[in-house]
């Protein structure tokens, strides 16, 4: 879902990766029955005691078998009733009820939707959550913060976070460990699986997404989905698609061509659908080329349920549908979190123009087998959630794989003095700003995972959605404290000159730098909210070894950066995140973290210095967006075709060790083409490094595209053999007239690197010509 209480109010009143391996051994009472006899994921085993009025619940049937059987039992009001889904928070929590608006009576309290079942046929209810870093509650007014308010979930670090790991197992480990909370919480859908591409720097939800490249999203989010679905949990992937920013997003019309679609966003997700299986797709809120994206034939019918061959169904966001007969005809399944639509259009609308013949009774069945299919693959018949058993949770082992998570995440993006890992003879630490004292920070809106115990800070928003500002009760200072015999002391830095002045007395400085952002808003700008800018230029100057740790939703601009010894981005970092902090901060674990979006040098960097759209205009405006001006050329690839210098780049990231990468050589292997190299650790503690492997052909959108990665780990004096393969769509142009990939004849360059700006080794490799179909096979 994306938009919770009260879907901003004019819509309410219009209508290291070991250790988490370890930890995942906390999901075993699931996992163990998540195989599946026909190879779909999450699904149980196979059943001996079929009912003979039931054979659907023959596990060694396919999902589509099973469908099909049950499909001839129902009756089209049964098969239509599966197509329409409520809102599942009780109107009387909402600031501004929601019209029109009667809870339902089986859904959970709290959460985002409630689809019923229907028991005479076995059919389960689909009890669905947000999002995708944990178990999300909707929020309610804090005067009504009562004891009947629902406990809190583990939170993993932010989307962007996880794709800073740059580790597909990380990524799954996390969504197996929310799809099992999930479940155990009572839910089997799961609003999961963000990954927009990062168009725009300043968009509110970047942190829920997973960066600017299409191969490192799509691998990172598939691999979330994955995790989720081997719980028994469907995931969803959203918001499809060109969902780029959050002023006017119900209503903003994003241009863009076919071409630039299917080489950018468009092949983002198809990669993640490739990896995750998603059961369910939810598209967007805004337009795509004149038509809304829940009803775009061009995103549903033809891109997504034609070309690629997607079997489950599509849900709406929450509020994101506007029609009856044009939605169903062109590809909504189910319309989701009535009633934040203007009407009910998939309840009685629906089942009248079916019976009129304006929506076919064929796409009436294909509707309800798409919901079943999905229902029967990821294994909600055979292994059905029985209600709260969140008293199981073990939320020490969980909390250990969002610090993981969080872990392999950080950025340590400058350190020229040396000043990190803290130095065990430094006599005093000097702690400032964000709460760092207390807490971390998380990102705001219907993602939003409560922490157990409640927020470490008051809401300091206090202006309803997207808030409140959440902060996890982990505390970098007491992690801190934990780690060294240094005298540790925290000023909140709104005296600036008592800041410095401390600064001055301090051996070594940390200034905590925060940047909220939540859902329904965009940042005005890239720089540091609330004169954090200014604190930070005072401190270094009053003592140049100043630290700076960021937590931010997304890239950010940073005037002070000559100023501070070093550097280090934490993102939002989930339950465990302050002690993730301070293990970085001391050592007691190398950060391995790269970037997965360019920061820029200022905002004139950016193909849109304006952000489109005027967030004064009403629902029923129609403002334009234009993303053919970058087309696919997006993040890096846009700053390479302009010969812009970033502040840092994609992909970059540094070690408390140092590696040196060598021997990459190159060949076509099957469709594609194969690397090999070397990685050494030059240094004197063992490290993690992030390979990345370039290519570059004629005729691209940009000078070259990152074709694969690998994240190694070497211990001091070893090296370490790596092969890697480039999937052919990354070698290609997509002609749009014929449906395919055209890899050209010729000569394409490969390069070993450590970032989108630093090539360490280039060779050649000669490819034939060859076209693949619309899946790249």
């Amino acid at each position: 879902m994306t938009a919770s209480r009260p879907l901003l109010e004019k819509l309410a009143t219009t209508t290291a990766l070991a250790g988490a391996l370890i930890a995942l051994a906390a999901l075993a009472p699931v996992a163990a029955n998540a195989q599946l006899t026909n190879n779909a994921p999450g699904a149980a085993a196979a059943k001996t005691d079929v009912p003979a009025d039931q054979p659907w619940m023959n596990t060694k049937l396919s999902a589509e078998a099973r469908a099909d059987l049950i499909l001839k039992e129902m009756t089209l009001a049964e098969k239509l009733q599966l197509t329409f889904g409520y809102f599942s928070t009780d109107n009387k929590w909402q600031i501004t009820p929601l019209k029109n608006y009667v809870y339902p009576k089986d859904g959970r309290p709290f959460s985002a939707g409630f689809v019923p079942g229907i028991p005479r046929l076995g059919i389960p209810n689909q009890w669905q959550s947000d999002a995708g870093v944990g178990v999300a509650t909707q929020t309610v007014p804090k005067e009504s913060v009562t004891a009947e308010f629902p406990r809190g979930r583990t939170a993993l670090p932010s989307g962007i976070a996880t794709a800073a790991t740059w580790s597909p197992e990380t990524a799954f480990a996390g969504g197996a460990m929310i799809g099992n909370e999930s479940f155990l919480s009572g839910f089997n859908v799961q609003l999961a699986g963000g990954m927009n591409l990062l168009r725009e720097a300043r968009n509110g939800r970047n942190f829920e997404y997973g960066g600017e490249d299409p191969l490192l999203s799509g691998v990172i989010t598939g691999n979330e989905i994955k995790g989720i679905q081997s719980q028994n949990v469907i995931s969803t992937m959203k918001h499809f698609a060109f969902n780029g920013q959050e002023t006017n997003r119900f209503t903003m019309d994003h241009q863009i061509e076919d071409k630039s679609a299917r080489e950018s966003d468009l092949l983002a997700f198809q990669i993640a659908n490739e990896i995750g299986q998603p059961g369910s797709v939810m598209c967007a809120y805004n337009r795509v080329n004149g038509f809304y994206a829940c009803e775009n034939d061009w995103l549903l019918n033809q891109v997504l349920k034609t070309d690629w061959g997607f079997k489950g169904y599509v849900m709406s966001d929450w509020g994101a549908t506007h029609s009856t007969i044009p939605a169903a005809n062109h590809g909504l399944d189910q319309q989701s979190g009535w009633a934040f639509d203007r009407s009910n259009y998939f309840e009685g609308a629906l089942r009248e123009a079916v019976n009129n013949g304006y929506v076919s009774e064929a796409r009436a069945n294909d509707m309800a087998k798409r919901i079943l299919w999905a229902m029967f693959e990821v294994g909600l018949f055979d292994k059905p959630v029985k209600g709260d058993q969140s008293s199981t949770i073990d939320f020490v082992k969980n909390g250990k794989i969002s610090q993981t998570d969080a872990e392999e995440a950080i950025v340590l993006l400058k350190n020229t003095l040396g000043l990190l890992p803290l130095s065990k003879t430094a006599r005093s630490i000097l702690i400032v700003g964000a709460h760092a004292d207390v807490g971390v920070l998380s990102g705001g809106g219907s993602s939003q995972v409560y922490p157990i115990g409640g927020s470490a800070v008051p809401d300091e928003f206090g202006k309803g959605f997207p808030g409140p500002k959440v902060w996890y009760p982990s505390s970098p200072m007491k992690g801190l404290q934990a780690r060294t015999a240094a005298t540790v002391s925290y000023l909140d830095g709104k005296d600036v000159k008592a800041a410095a002045a401390a600064a001055k007395k301090a051996d070594v400085v940390i200034v905590f730098g925060e940047q909220w952002t939540g859902e329904s808003i965009d940042a005005p700008d890239l720089n540091l909210p609330n004169n954090q800018d200014a604190l930070i230029a005072a401190v270094a100057k009053a003592n140049k070894k100043t630290v700076v740790v960021l937590q931010t939703g997304g890239p950010v601009v940073m005037p002070w950066l000559a100023k501070v010894g070093a550097v280090v981005e934490a993102w939002y970092p989930g339950t465990s995140g302050g002690e993730a902090i301070a293990r970085v901060l001391t050592g007691e674990v190398n950060p391995s973290g790269h970037l997965p979006a360019t920061f820029p040098a200022s905002l004139d960097q950016t193909p849109r210095p304006v952000l489109e759209g005027d967030p004064k205009l009403d629902q029923d405006s129609h403002p334009m967006g234009n993303y053919n001006i970058e087309g696919a050329a997006i993040g890096y690839k846009w700053f390479d075709k302009k010969g812009y210098k970033p502040l840092f780049a994609f992909g970059h990231g540094l070690s408390y060790t140092t590696f040196a990468l060598s021997g990459l050589t190159a060949a076509p292997e099957g469709k594609g083409l194969k690397a090999s190299f070397s990685v050494k650790n030059t240094g004197a503690v063992s490290g993690k490094d992030v390979a990345q492997i370039y290519v570059s052909g004629n005729g691209w959108e940009a000078p070259k595209r990152l074709g694969a990665f690998k994240k190694v780990e070497v211990a001091p004096g070893q090296s370490q053999s790596v092969s890697v393969t480039v999937d052919p769509r990354l070698l290609a142009t997509y002609d749009s007239a014929s449906k395919t990939w055209t890899v050209a004849a010729g000569d394409y360059k490969v390069m070993l690197a450590t970032s989108a700006t630093e090539i360490v080794q280039t060779v050649t490799v000669r490819l034939d010509a060859q076209t693949l179909n619309v899946k790249g096979e």
